[in-house]
């Protein structure tokens, strides 16, 4: 299935429908009175959380969403039908924003969620609610309500337990392919990863989702490498993964752009807990990396691990460690009433 975190789609509620003008005619009953109905109530536009779902491309192929109007009301007091609603299927971790992007309208973060976007019309009244002591033969109705409409953006934000971040080609991919069933594409060349990938990782009889995301750049919080998409879905991870590259020219600069643009993007990103581990300790000496972990250590950084997906090494010592701290942070949100579960396939 092909990964989409982004659209744009053009919602409309339905109209309501008209009320009616009819009187009562029977045999032997000259002066019957009004009897025109009420209009039908126009459709609604519902967005609903569901899972099994981690991708938005339905909605490249339909972006107009229109519900039915209210049918018009008839003789004999015969209210018209209400329009259909039309329901928006979404993955969990959906915002729907308005169009200028920056209003959220919605964040669906629970299975079974629903909000209503758009209200359909009321139906118009017939001529029978306007019948009174001083006029018992009304010849009016009222049109039905116009429903709603609006262009809205959809934004999918990822919930998963650990997020994956660092620059391009430090090994994320080949991680998340090592230690899960997922199948992200790998090759020796840095942007290889062009969306994100969820991966289900298991240690000591336990499970957790992890998100791999494309390699930030610097700039990333100002949308350089469409980074500021890519670093929402990691806003709701529960700790963060940073594997940095033992082989890089610098890895402490390295760190140091990473953690520069997760402060920069949103200081509550900065604050989440967060794992270090060289990556491709196999292709460095084993003095080299230790004294790269005193140097990180020196810089601020702290919680270095070291590992080689190629080999296995640290592996399990890394996953654990996540592990520890997931366990940490949803006793937490159970405490304060918070817990989100990542979709799990």
């Amino acid at each position: 299935m092909k990964f989409l975190d982004q659209a744009k789609i053009f919602i409309r509620s339905g109209n309501g429908g008209p009320g009616s003008v009819s009187f009562r005619r029977e045999a032997n009953v000259p002066y019957g009175g009004p009897d025109g109905g009420d209009g039908g109530r126009g459709g609604d536009i519902v967005a609903k959380c569901v899972n099994g779902l981690n991708t938005l491309i339905d909605f490249r192929y339909q972006q107009h969403f229109k519900a039915e109007s209210g049918r018009p009301g008839a003789g004999r007091d015969k209210s018209g039908l209400s329009g259909k609603q039309i329901i928006l299927r979404l993955p969990v971790g959906t915002q729907i924003l308005s169009d200028d992007q920056t209003t959220i309208l919605a964040d669906l973060t629970r299975v079974g969620q629903e909000i209503i976007l758009a209200k359909g019309g009321e139906g118009g009244h017939g001529n029978a609610f306007f019948k009174s002591s001083t006029n018992q033969a009304p010849r009016k109705s009222q049109p039905g309500i116009s429903g709603l409409e609006m262009w809205v953006w959809l934004r999918l934000k990822l919930i998963a337990d650990a997020g994956l971040v660092g620059l391009p080609n430090a090994g994320k991919s080949t991680f998340l392919s090592v230690v899960s069933a997922a199948k992200p594409k790998i090759a020796d060349y840095p942007f290889t990863t062009l969306h994100p990938n969820l991966g289900v990782v298991a240690i000591d009889g336990k499970e957790f989702v992890m998100a791999d995301i494309p390699g930030l750049i610097e700039g990333a919080h100002e949308g350089a490498g469409i980074g500021h998409r890519f670093l929402g879905h990691v806003e709701r991870c529960r700790v963060l993964l940073h594997l940095i590259d033992a082989t890089h020219t610098d890895p402490i600069a390295s760190w140091r752009t990473i953690r520069t643009e997760l402060s920069a993007y949103d200081d509550g990103l900065a604050r989440k807990p967060e794992i270090i581990a060289l990556s491709k300790c196999d292709s460095a000496p084993d003095d080299y990396i230790t004294d790269l972990i005193k140097e990180l250590q020196k810089a601020g950084a702290k919680n270095i691990l070291r590992l080689s997906s190629v080999t296995g090494s640290g592996l399990n010592e890394v996953l654990r460690a996540i592990d520890d701290v997931i366990q940490s942070e949803r006793i937490k949100e159970e405490n304060e009433g918070k817990v989100q579960e990542p979709w799990r396939p």
